[in-house]
């Protein structure tokens, strides 16, 4: 099968090394005939273009993996592609949360694969067990720690005592975080994954936007001695659900949220950037998956077993999924520490140390309100597991 890169960083240049070195039987009958760059300065393989209409006008290319990042050309350059009757492979996870109803639909229009196993949870067969679980079974709930940038500090906070601001400078320093650490430390690159996640468990789009996410951004040394103090540790947890209301219909319980759960847990013994994803459902129970969430190699390893999947027929073909509004009525407990507890009084059920206070039984929905009138940029927030 010959197929085309768009872009060859980091997991795109981890997809060039795995298919050229043929190790298998499979990636030997895998061709990168074209891999497009944004720069003539990077044409130093006579495969490489500059030119996107080189690619999506060549009949011999069968699959296109994207790997770009970002929105835009992604997103034109994946739909093109799928209208031109190419499949394609993405791992792109903003681009595929943003877009994928408008993706799906045209890769089923053109009855071709749209396939996305590297988007989540980097080299871990998150998206391919997921959807093995659900063609059997359904799914009741997924949750886990997906960025392993906000793992790293948490972890490294509980065991070292150091704060936040100094693991996130090593963090960059290491590579872990990009200079412009928003979409970890806010809980956003998370929250595309919980997107996706809902996507193949639940046959279920929710828009990014109306998933509530917490980050660890304002995390402090006195939220990690309450945990201490407590036999706690906090983690960064994106989880999905399916719930129904209280006059029967049909809702998602869906976030990301700082959480603190015990410390004899399986998910507090995984350390520095290792991801660790959960699925339950009733006939196989809960079932982890751990793994190296990001990298060049784990995640193009993730890219290429999509390839291979494609070529042999194995992929399932994107199906139209459904939409369900935002749980409001699934209730949670909060630790709560913000600037001014006066704009959270009515919230508190237990005051726990300075400033801060336990908020039991109120909804992602109802709290996600109370923030925003509060305007307070320095609260912090976890989850109570």
């Amino acid at each position: 099968m010959k197929i085309a890169l768009l872009g060859c960083g980091v997991v795109g240049s981890g997809v060039r090394a795995i298919i050229d070195a043929k190790e298998s039987r499979n990636t030997a009958a895998l061709e990168i005939k074209k891999i497009l760059v944004k720069d003539e300065n990077e044409i130093d393989d006579p495969r490489r273009t500059t030119d996107f209409n080189e690619i999506v006008n060549d009949p011999e290319i069968e699959l296109v993996a994207e790997m770009m990042g970002g929105l835009e050309p992604a997103h034109s350059y994946v739909k093109a592609a799928l209208e031109a009757g190419k499949h394609v492979i993405t791992s792109n996870k903003k681009m595929l949360a943003s877009f994928y109803p408008e993706l799906a639909a045209a890769a089923a229009a053109n009855n071709r694969c749209l396939a996305y196993e590297a988007s989540t949870g980097g080299g871990i067969p998150w998206i391919a067990n997921l959807g093995r679980v659900a063609r059997e079974e359904n799914i009741e709930s997924f949750s886990g720690i997906m960025n392993g940038t906000t793992n790293y500090i948490l972890s490294r906070m509980t065991s070292e005592g150091k704060d936040f601001a100094e693991l996130l400078a090593e963090a960059q320093k290491l590579g872990y975080a990009e200079a412009d650490p928003t979409d970890d430390i806010d809980g956003y690159d998370v929250r595309y994954k919980c997107c996706i996640s809902a996507v193949r468990a639940f046959n279920t789009y929710v828009s990014p936007e109306e998933i509530p996410a917490y980050g660890i951004r304002n995390i402090g040394m006195q939220d990690m001695e309450y945990c201490k103090k407590n036999g706690l540790v906090c983690k960064l947890i994106g989880h999905g659900a399916l719930v129904k209301n209280a006059d029967g219909s049909k809702a998602i319980d869906i976030g990301v949220v700082p959480s603190f759960i015990p410390a004899d847990s399986m998910m507090a013994g995984i350390s520095l950037n290792f991801n660790a994803l959960q699925c339950v459902s009733h006939n196989l129970g809960a079932a982890t998956f751990v793994g190296q969430g990001a990298g060049s190699l784990p995640t193009a390893h993730a890219v290429v077993q999509d390839m291979i999947d494609v070529m042999l027929a194995e992929e399932e073909r994107a199906e139209e999924v459904r939409t369900l509004p935002v749980s409001t009525e699934s209730l949670h407990n909060f630790y709560i520490r913000p600037s001014k507890l006066t704009a959270f009084g009515a919230l508190v059920t237990k005051t726990v140390g300075s400033g801060a206070f336990i908020a039991s039984g109120i909804s992602f929905a109802r709290l996600k309100e109370i923030v925003e009138q509060a305007n307070d940029n320095n609260v912090f927030i976890a989850e109570i597991l």
